[in-house]
């Protein structure tokens, strides 16, 4: 259905291993390798997001776009929106990865009225219809950009005008009609203005309550209409806002407690968010998986040393195998997949440089998940670390686990207990032992 091809030159990406000097083929990420039982395209389900690799041009807070796309010459918003989709389903098909996910104006730019803006919607989605039929390309999630319009300046969900929320709530509903329209597995909330900039002209309270209300709507709303997949919740301590009601995992865990919607939300993890939150991936992943909530992730990294949101292609094996430690543990993710929430940088002007990215970042995870399924097997990793709780698995700590003492109880071991020797960690063990098998 394309119209022209943009990025000619370019075939499918091979598979080569880690011999091939070709910049275009992955090394270590084969889609067909199967680890840990499941292909590696299963464990991951590797998608593209649409608005850093084909709406984002390199703007920065300081200077316009550096990056001049081939499919942005239309000046009619529908027919732009059409030329992005090719470009977009072209790219994915050569990168021969599966899904996508969206923003709403992400696909096609917001009109002046919502009636408008519903429109140039559904006429984009019905062309997306076509582009999956063609391709085999599947959508991951879909999701509504609530909070780029001034009219967001105070939140969407959570504003103190209601004549706000109402407004997001009508786009919200677009975006899940065309979600689901598309087959999306899964719907997101990234409260991007979810939250305040000072409790001075701030009733918390009544905002969180405001947001579960809204989530609670959208929800019922879409199980209305047949969705099956699954509700994520994107945690974010700050940026735009000073202080965001999703701060991170464990934040956004007890608002969906609290609000019972723990039968329908997970979370969205992703690595940049973590690490503002002043948190490593692997934790986020490990507090998220520990409640049943590890839904799905947004595959980045920031940069150290600064303190904003960078979004990176992920570089660090590392990092990638201590989460795949405990992405393995988990038992892998809960409707999601790895969705490359991430951006050429600035300086990379070249159509090539999204390829070198993804290619990346794909096979970054690809050495991380090899490396932590050996670790976690062929090692003795996880003895070292079952060890340490040994005094668990027999007599009083058993008991203890199992709920069979009182305070009492625990009183009257340690009066009769005379030496306590200390029992080593073995940190530095465990850290050689990462560093061996990456």
């Amino acid at each position: 259905m394309a119209n022209s091809e943009y990025f000619k030159g370019i075939n499918k990406i091979p598979f080569e291993g880690s011999g091939s000097d070709n910049p275009f083929a992955f090394k270590y990420y084969n889609p067909d390798q199967i680890v840990a039982g499941k292909t590696m395209r299963d464990h991951f389900k590797f998608a593209i997001a649409y608005w850093h690799s084909f709406c984002g041009q390199g703007t920065d807070p300081f200077g316009a776009g550096t990056q001049n796309f081939p499919w942005d010459k239309a000046t009619d918003p529908v027919q732009a929106a059409r030329d992005k989709a090719d470009a977009a389903f072209e790219f994915i098909s050569k990168m021969g990865f599966d899904y996508y996910c969206f923003h709403d104006y992400d696909l096609v730019q917001e009109a002046s009225t919502l009636v408008a803006s519903e429109k140039r919607v559904i006429a984009i989605t019905d062309y997306l219809k076509d582009k999956q039929a063609e391709t085999g390309i599947k959508l991951l999630w879909g999701t509504a950009n609530c909070f780029s319009n001034p009219r967001y300046m105070n939140g969407a969900a959570t504003n103190p005008d209601f004549n706000i929320v109402a407004h997001a709530g009508a786009q919200v509903k677009i975006a899940i009609d065309a979600t689901i329209a598309l087959g999306g597995e899964n719907y997101v909330f990234w409260g991007g203005r979810e939250g305040y900039i000072s409790l001075l002209n701030t009733d918390m309270g009544r905002e969180l309550d405001h947001m579960a209300r809204f989530l609670t709507m959208a929800k019922d709303y879409a199980r209305s209409q047949g969705f099956k997949g699954t509700f994520f919740i994107e945690p974010k301590p700050m940026e735009p806002t000073k202080h965001q009601y999703d701060f991170d995992a464990a934040t956004s865990i007890g608002f969906i407690q609290k609000y019972g919607l723990q039968d329908d939300f997970k979370l969205n993890i992703e690595v940049n968010h973590a690490t503002l939150a002043q948190h490593t991936f692997e934790h986020e992943l490990a507090v998220a998986a520990n409640d049943g909530m590890l839904g799905s992730i947004d595959a980045n990294r920031g940069d150290y040393q600064n303190g904003w949101d960078t979004d990176q292609f992920p570089n660090s094996i590392e990092e990638a195998a201590r989460a795949m430690i405990v992405f393995l543990k988990a038992g892998g993710l809960q409707g999601g997949g790895v969705n490359f929430d991430a951006k050429i940088r600035r300086n990379s002007t070249d159509l090539e440089d999204l390829f070198f990215a993804h290619i990346g970042g794909a096979d970054t995870f690809a050495r991380g998940l090899i490396a932590a399924d050996k670790i976690i097997n062929d090692t003795s990793f996880s003895k070292i670390v079952d060890h340490r709780y040994d005094s668990f698995n027999q007599s009083k700590g058993r008991d203890f686990e199992e709920g069979k003492l009182q305070l009492a109880d625990l009183y009257e071991f340690a009066l009769n207990t005379n030496s306590i020797p200390p029992t080593s960690g073995k940190q530095e063990r465990l850290e050689n032992i990462i560093n061996q098998n990456i």
